[in-house]
């Protein structure tokens, strides 16, 4: 099965000194910004995909139809950015690893938590053993191969926090043996621990998870990519962005009863972020062109 985003993932990680730098996106308008201003990835995350859909907190309660349907519509907004995506424990097997292939998802991560799982930078987290770990993994990697997929497989491990860094490193080391591309240690507490994993890990790529009000100290991309870090993830940013945004209109709103006063003139003509430009920005003219094009006459009288 043909899937160019996929490809275009592994030929980045094949680029030696290169870096992936991947902004968290949790629906189609964060992943339509992420893409106006430049990023060539982006990574759909577990955490904003539960919460913008579903209201709740990262705690397990999202299931492979919410994750598989929210990848399957940012995967293709833009096929020339490949889209890494959370997939929590892999829900099951193999055959949930091929839902994520036909949604067109470049790479995917699966963990070592029980299936009731939570935020890796919570505690109380629990932990499945090696074996099933593994088997979770090799599973991904047959639905690959039976599906002739390019997908990248990450394997997570949150251990690190309850068992320690070796424990961690050896699972990571069986997850690769197991055919993962990528090793994912959660939770990472310093930047030493940063240098050691790559090093432990080598010549497998790490991941770094970056998580604000986490456990794992913020670094910026250069410097991550000069501890040897080959893929960068912001899951939370988008989310975190959208939250206040949403509060301070919402505060105003509500205390003054308006606000176009504040955004814009007091018809809300000309407000930043109006309606029209919010479309332009999914595509607006682009799809009635399309329209026009093919002899539509849905726009004609303009939009």
């Amino acid at each position: 099965m043909d899937n160019l985003a996929a490809s275009k993932l592994r030929t980045q990680l094949a680029e030696p000194d290169s870096i992936i730098f991947c902004p968290g996106v949790q629906d189609g308008l964060s992943a339509r910004v992420c893409l106006q201003q430049g990023f060539k990835n982006l990574y759909m995350a577990g955490a904003g995909t539960a919460m913008s859909l579903l209201g709740v907190p990262d705690l397990g309660l999202t299931t492979a139809d919410d994750m598989v349907r929210n990848a399957s519509m940012i995967a293709p907004l833009d096929r020339t950015a490949p889209l890494i995506a959370d997939a929590d424990t892999g829900f099951g097997g193999p055959a949930m690893t091929e839902r994520y292939i036909l949604a067109g998802v470049a790479g995917l991560h699966i963990e070592d938590q029980v299936t009731t799982k939570r935020c890796g930078h919570l505690l109380g987290k629990e932990l499945v053993d090696t074996s099933t770990f593994t088997s979770r993994v090799r599973g991904a990697a047959a639905a690959r191969s039976r599906l002739n997929s390019d997908i990248v497989i990450i394997a997570r491990t949150d251990s690190l926090q309850s068992l320690g860094f070796e424990e961690a490193v050896l699972r990571l080391q069986a997850a690769v043996q197991a055919d993962a591309d990528v090793a994912f240690l959660e939770g990472i507490q310093d930047k030493e621990q940063m240098k050691q994993i790559v090093e432990a890990m080598k010549p497998t790529p790490c991941l770094l998870n970056m998580v604000a009000g986490g456990v794992t100290p913020l670094i910026n991309s250069a410097e991550a990519r000069h501890l040897g870090f080959r893929i960068v993830i912001w899951p939370c940013f988008a989310m975190t962005a959208a939250y206040l945004a949403y509060q301070q209109a919402a505060k105003e709103l509500q205390t003054t009863g308006a606000i176009a006063e504040h955004w814009g003139g007091p018809d809300g003509a000309g407000i930043v972020g109006g309606v029209r430009e919010s479309f332009e920005l999914c595509g607006l003219t682009e799809f009635t062109a399309f329209d026009k094009e093919m002899g539509g006459k849905t726009f004609t009288d303009g939009v």
